[in-house]
């Protein structure tokens, strides 16, 4: 790959996928800015990038406040854009604040990214949530939009920015439309981050895991090593056939399945099946899982990493840095927006 020697850019860069793809620039020899607005609940942590040392440069700016970012991006060629919240339970209940940091804030970083380093490429971080319940599977890049939350409403109306941007020629993005992506550096303790990161904490503490519905709900879990690959092959391509690309694991694995290989992984007792509860249910999408063709056959990605594989590499990590991630005595964390001056149904910017 390109990479060595080479400027890049993470915005988002102290978060889960974020750090896991800063430290492996670093691998690759590139000069990496890790931008990170620190905001609370996007599982942002300093810990993440301790493996590179001084070979990366970290930022603590808001994308959506450019102005910061000048100097970082003046003249940048690669520039991947992870920042933003992932949580659809979050933009259900604080929709004004999924907008700011998943919308205005983008709208206002790819101005900025025109202004200073026009051309440049640009690998978004976007969600495969956009789809909302999929009208057949698997799901492919031709699929029909239709959200059933804020965040993919407002993550499809940031990918909108980076396609637009790259049409008139201001901009050179590829957009990854990532499905459920598990594994070390997860922020398991920050609440409503998805299924995964709560399975993996509860396979940590030995609680025993729960499953909405009746656990024949497809997913296809991508490994974050794998998630960075895709990442590192757009940001690395000399012309992009396409700009959307899905990205899924390679496995369409049951919730029961998936359940059975976390609790194999812990030694607990198997999964409780419960009833969805009304603020889930009003969001879930049933099953889903990729159809990647379109990255293996234009970018010749992969995933490699099965699940079971995975988890235990996941579990591995954790239980050799657990201090980092979660509270001594805290088996599920609460949700500290609403200490922070959020309040339901809308957001009020905090100063850093």
């Amino acid at each position: 790959m390109i990479y060595e020697g080479k400027r890049v850019v993470v915005t988002g860069g102290l978060g889960f996928i974020g750090s896991n793809l800063v430290l492996r620039l670093a691998e690759l020899g590139a000069r990496v800015t890790a931008v990170d607005s620190c905001v609370q609940g996007c599982g942002s942590n300093i810990f993440n990038v301790a493996p590179a040392g001084a070979k990366v440069e970290v930022l603590k700016a808001d994308i959506g406040e450019p102005e910061c970012l000048t100097e970082v991006l003046r003249g940048v060629p690669i520039i991947f854009n992870l920042a933003g919240e992932i949580s659809h339970i979050h933009s259900m209940l604080y929709p004004e604040r999924d907008l700011e940091l998943n919308t205005l804030a983008q709208m206002r970083f790819l101005e900025a990214c025109i202004r200073m380093t026009p051309g440049a490429r640009v690998v978004y971080a976007g969600t495969r949530q956009i789809y909302g319940a999929p009208q057949y599977l698997p799901v492919d890049e031709l699929h029909p939009v239709n959200p059933v939350d804020f965040n993919g409403v407002h993550k499809y109306a940031a990918t909108m920015y980076h396609l637009m941007f790259s049409r008139s020629g201001d901009l050179d993005a590829a957009v990854l439309r990532l499905t459920n992506v598990y594994g070390p550096r997860m922020a398991l303790d920050v609440p409503c981050q998805g299924f995964l990161s709560t399975y993996v904490r509860r396979t940590l503490t030995g609680s025993r895991l729960q499953i909405f519905g009746d656990g024949t709900q497809f997913r296809d879990p991508v490994y974050v090593d794998d998630a960075v690959e895709a990442m590192l092959l757009a940001g690395d391509a000399r012309r992009l056939a396409s700009r959307e690309y899905n990205v899924g694991g390679p496995d369409a694995l049951t919730l029961t399945e998936i359940a059975n290989v976390c609790t194999a992984a812990g030694g607990m007792e198997a999964p409780q099946y419960r009833e969805f509860p009304p603020e889930r249910k009003q969001i879930d999408i049933g099953s889903y899982h990729t159809d990647s063709t379109r990255l293996r056959e234009e970018l010749g990605w992969q995933p490699r990493i099965r699940f079971a594989e995975g988890i235990a590499r996941t579990v591995d990590y954790f239980r050799n840095h657990l201090e980092h991630y979660m509270t001594p005595g805290v088996t599920e964390p609460e949700c500290k927006l609403k200490h922070m001056g959020v309040e339901r149904g809308a957001y009020r910017l905090m100063p850093a």
